[in-house]
């Protein structure tokens, strides 16, 4: 579909969901933290595309699950894994039908920028040259779940676990190397690249890697629904695919 008749088709969805005089609909969108600025780009050019206002709400996804199953409101769920998607299915929380992975990525071994350190391999956390290791919390942190699964394949997350430092995200992983006060850190290739503050020492090679997956969902609560699927759909649009891929994401087709 070209893109001329991507935007006509979700102007369409929209106009005939907003009656003749209704405001715009206001879309709130809990989205996982490492989508800060490629979501933030697209919510914009949507608004502008539409009309429809689309405010984020960005966070770790298992804090943003924790408020929707708490009864905050909400137009659509943007996870960074599926585990956090499935609980709010369990729940019933999640519009039937909307569910469907639109993106994966990738991890990396970051350093602060001036390190005189380097680090072959993910596995070279392990050794007795790296003190501290900062990832988003691996026992709820979609991120740092991920780097617990790869180094847990790898043989060295006993080793690495003791110098854990846990953050409330990715971003916050993040900003710890940035900051230099950790060693090392691991964070996903889309995050790294943002930063001017550090040096990616290494990618995790995909077959030593989990499955990345970040799911999307219109929430079943949402007083929006036509809204939030027509945004669910330009999420899936040519325009979204090349801003997603700019940003260094992996599309799912």
């Amino acid at each position: 579909m070209s893109l001329r008749r991507s935007r006509l088709c979700i102007a369409l969805v929209l106009g005939l969901a907003l009656a003749p005089g209704t405001r715009a609909a206001e879309l709130l969108v809990h989205a996982a933290a490492s989508l800060t600025n490629a979501l933030g780009e697209l919510a914009m050019a949507h608004e502008k595309a539409t009309g429809v206002t689309v405010k984020l709400n960005l966070a770790a996804s298992n804090t943003l699950a924790r408020q929707v199953i708490e009864g905050a409101p909400g137009d659509v769920f943007f996870s960074a894994d599926e585990a956090t998607m499935d609980k709010l299915d369990a729940a019933k929380l999640l519009a039937e039908g909307t569910r469907a992975s639109l993106l994966s990525n990738t991890l990396v071994v970051i350093v602060p920028k001036d390190a005189k350190r380097h680090l072959a391999s993910s596995a070279d956390l392990a050794t007795d040259a790296v003190k501290s290791v900062a990832l988003a919390d691996p026992g709820s942190v979609p991120a740092g779940i991920y780097a617990r699964a790869h180094l847990r394949r790898i043989d060295a997350w006993s080793r690495v676990l003791p110098k854990v430092v846990p953050t409330e995200n990715v971003r916050a992983a993040l900003a710890a190397v940035e900051s230099g006060n950790v060693d090392a850190g691991i964070v996903y290739a889309t995050d790294a690249r943002i930063s001017r503050l550090v040096r990616v020492e290494c990618s995790v090679p995909p077959d030593q890697a989990p499955d990345i997956s970040y799911p999307a969902a219109v929430l079943a609560g949402s007083e929006h629904p036509a809204e939030a699927a027509a945004f669910l759909a330009f999420l899936r649009s040519p325009d979204a695919t090349a801003v997603f891929e700019r940003h260094g994401f992996i599309v799912r087709k």
